[in-house]
């Protein structure tokens, strides 16, 4: 199997009581798509869809079921947090309340104020058919959220995004076979011009989820384009929000795993640009149960940008003090070292690495061990036959910062060895195998 097509099967992971940790995806204890991240204050704030699995009487067998909001946020990209259900489809007052079909939002704020939109079917057919896009307000980015009793007036379509000009000027962009785009009154909950279509947009193929934003006098139009089959991220440039946009290249080329859809937004952050995007990384035989993944984003010096080519590793520091969850890896031994479910029956209890071969590893980047000085190191391993790992620093071959027996056990055991180094700031860590034998891991932690 290629690299690039094992990479984009598996991915991310832990949970805890509310705080979830990140490599990618970043949300591991259920189904989220089509991030809209924002920075509000010191934090970075998502709002994504919420995949569901269809159900007798709960959507449409084997197509999207979405039937609520959450948002999630973070200080360092790193740690996140989710605050709950902040919109839900029978607390809509326009929304028809059994339609499952709250699709991509996205938030902004205007004057201490927090826009939510979101896009759902009305229960009122005689006034809107198809979809619509709502909108509910907050004093906080948590929520709590009202509905406005009705959707925009002349929207129709869905995958709303709001964009801010240095000016004040506020626009909402959406997609119903093209992408559209008009300005909004200072209120942010109606149009302040007719809707147009926003041209020089490529014309051939399904364009969807339109994410505006400016750098340096430059605007972007990024959007989602079925080229050949399936959804890659493309942009578009202009000088103007309402274009003329000229297309300019590819984001993200297309899933090698052949998931359908891919959905985006696209922030800076501390001096740094990221791509928030999904996959159906915890549901790989459904795509239409996605998970959100962020990866780090730049620029050429003429303003294009790079593609961005996806990871399991994900942005951000973790802690030593953590556990580490290898699997995400930022590279692999080309034998000798699987991935798979530690439980297929649920799958968001994450991955797990075999190794079974001598001198196979994995390579975990950014370990952060400022915070303290430890002695040991812990796996969570199990093993058929037993076998030796051994924690390296710098190349498969550095320094062994610890050497640990694996027993046999047909169960999950937790084994320790104390360390015989004493690793400093941010470290690049390999896991290696020693000899024959195998050995099952969970995750990894320094004490």
């Amino acid at each position: 199997m290629k690299k690039s097509r094992f990479l984009y099967i598996l991915s991310a992971l832990t949970i805890c009581a509310g705080e979830l940790f990140a490599q990618n995806p970043f949300i591991t204890d259920q189904y989220t798509a089509d991030p809209s991240a924002r920075v509000f204050g010191d934090r970075v704030y998502v709002y994504p869809s919420h995949d569901i699995p269809p159900a007798p009487g709960k959507g449409r067998a084997n197509w999207f079921v979405m039937e609520d909001y959450h948002v999630f946020s973070s200080a360092n990209l790193t740690d996140w947090t989710d605050h709950g259900m902040i919109v839900t489809q029978n607390k809509v007052p326009w929304v028809k309340p059994d339609s499952y079909s709250m699709w991509a939002p996205d938030c902004i704020e205007r004057n201490g104020k927090y826009y939510f939109y979101f896009p759902s079917t009305s229960k009122d057919t005689t006034k809107v058919k198809g979809f619509t896009i709502g909108v509910a307000v907050a004093d906080n980015p948590t929520g709590p959220f009202v509905p406005q009793a009705e959707p925009i007036a002349k929207v129709k379509g869905i995958d709303p995004n709001v964009f801010t000009d240095k000016d004040g000027q506020a626009y909402l962009y959406w997609s119903q076979g093209h992408i559209y785009g008009a300005k909004l009154k200072n209120n942010m909950l109606e149009l302040a011009s007719e809707p147009v279509i926003l041209q020089e947009l490529p014309s051939k193929g399904l364009k969807e989820g339109p994410y505006v934003f400016e750098r340096n006098g430059i605007y972007y139009m990024t959007y989602p384009h079925v080229e050949n089959k399936i959804e890659r991220l493309e942009y578009a440039t202009g000088n103007n929000p309402l274009g003329p946009f000229k297309f300019a290249g590819v984001i993200m080329d297309e899933s090698p795993t052949g998931c359908w859809t891919n959905h985006h937004s696209i922030l800076n952050f501390k001096k740094q640009w990221y791509l928030f995007y999904h996959h159906n990384d915890l549901s790989p035989n459904f795509d239409k149960n996605r998970s959100i993944r962020m990866d780090s984003l730049s620029f050429n010096n003429d303003g294009t940008i790079r593609k961005v080519i996806p990871t399991l590793r994900g942005v951000g520091l973790t802690l030593a003090s953590g556990k580490i969850q290898i699997d995400r890896y930022s590279g692999i031994s080309n034998a000798g070292v699987s991935i798979s479910f530690v439980d297929t029956a649920d799958r968001f209890k994450g991955w797990k690495a075999k190794f079974s071969s001598p001198a196979a590893w994995l390579q975990y980047n950014s370990v952060d061990f400022a915070s303290n000085k430890p002695q040991s190191v812990e796996l969570m391993v199990t093993s058929n036959t037993g076998g030796i790992l051994q924690i390296r620093s710098s190349s498969p071959s550095g320094p062994i910062l610890a050497e640990l027996n694996v027993p046999v056990s047909k169960t999950w055991k937790a084994v320790t060895a104390k360390l015989s180094g004493e690793p400093r700031g941010t470290q690049h860590l390999f896991i290696t195998q020693k000899g024959a034998g195998e050995a099952e891991v969970d995750w990894m932690r320094f004490k």
